[in-house]
């Protein structure tokens, strides 16, 4: 019959025993746990930003710096005309340069270099139909008109924002799964210490009768410590970068492309418990790798 007391007790001893080893341990668990956390997060948080975009794209029309009025008025009368365009806004050089200031706030030596009559000004537009091809087509047809500098539309930006969260997402994928593969050879080698440092007292608990599960359970428990450790401290870090960092680009109202980019309590909570999933199946593998290995000589 198994004894709690006695298994508690065991597992502790054996982690207190090889304690720098089970520090990096946990510290290996965490860090790559909190990779695929921080991966999910903002895999999440771009899906949220780029949502709000896809229903209501829009595109905006730069005019240059010096325009004739004549120019602004056409492209003016076509926007009111065009059966294309739900509305628009249009944004003057003060407002430009004063989205500029708010952008560039914590970094005044840019403020600095840049003058409001250099801004441009611009005509943002909301068109009634969300078809990425159809707002290609109406915006194509102000590209090259007279006082048009360009013509940018959200869709590149939410295709070029996607591309990087993929790059950045496969890189930090790739880096988790090396450091979980590390973490596990780490219970592997923690445990195997242990069992080698115990191996007279474990032969003397097999010609008294111990079970199977009597010897190997302090050590699978060992294993499964070290992997939750590791679990809580990814938790706590997802905690920060949802709070800390995600959050502060959702709230910005200088960078309105970013307003939604944000995460919810329960993706949240979702990526936490995959987290637990992941630290518990790793430390499974590794625990159940060691016990089979080092205890059926």
């Amino acid at each position: 019959m198994l004894s709690y007391r006695y298994t508690l007790r065991e597992t502790f001893q054996n982690l207190w025993r090889n304690i720098l080893l089970a520090v990096a341990t946990v510290i290996t668990v965490g860090v790559s746990l909190a990779m695929f956390g921080g991966f999910a997060l903002f895999q999440v948080a771009v899906d949220s930003a780029t949502q709000r975009w896809e229903e209501d794209i829009e595109f905006v029309i730069w005019i240059n710096s010096e325009v004739d009025p004549v120019a602004l008025d056409n492209i003016e009368q076509q926007l009111n005309e065009s059966p294309g365009v739900a509305s628009y806004n249009f944004v003057d050089k003060e407002e430009a340069f004063i989205e500029f200031q708010e952008l560039f706030a914590d970094s005044p030596e840019v403020i600095g270099t840049v003058e409001q009559n250099a801004m441009p000004a611009s005509f943002r537009v909301v068109p009634k139909d969300p078809n990425v091809d159809v707002i290609k087509e109406l915006g194509e047809q102000f590209r090259g008109q007279p006082g048009v500098r360009t013509v940018v539309f959200a869709s590149e930006a939410i295709r070029d924002i996607q591309n990087l969260a993929d790059r950045a997402g496969r890189v930090l994928f790739l880096g988790s799964v090396i450091l979980l593969a590390a973490s596990m050879l780490l219970i592997l080698n923690t445990l195997a210490i242990a069992i080698s440092n115990r191996r007279q007292e474990i032969e003397i608990m097999r010609v008294v009768g111990a079970t199977k599960w009597f010897i190997r359970l302090p050590f699978m428990l060992e294993g499964l410590i070290q992997g939750m450790l590791g679990a809580c401290a990814a938790i706590a870090s997802n905690v920060l970068l949802k709070t800390y960092i995600i959050e502060q680009f959702s709230e910005t109202d200088a960078l309105k492309l970013l307003a939604g980019f944000k995460v919810g309590d329960a993706a949240l909570m979702r990526t936490n418990l995959m987290v637990f999933v992941i630290a518990g199946a790793v430390s499974a593998i590794g625990s159940g790798f060691a016990v089979t290995m080092y205890l059926e000589r």
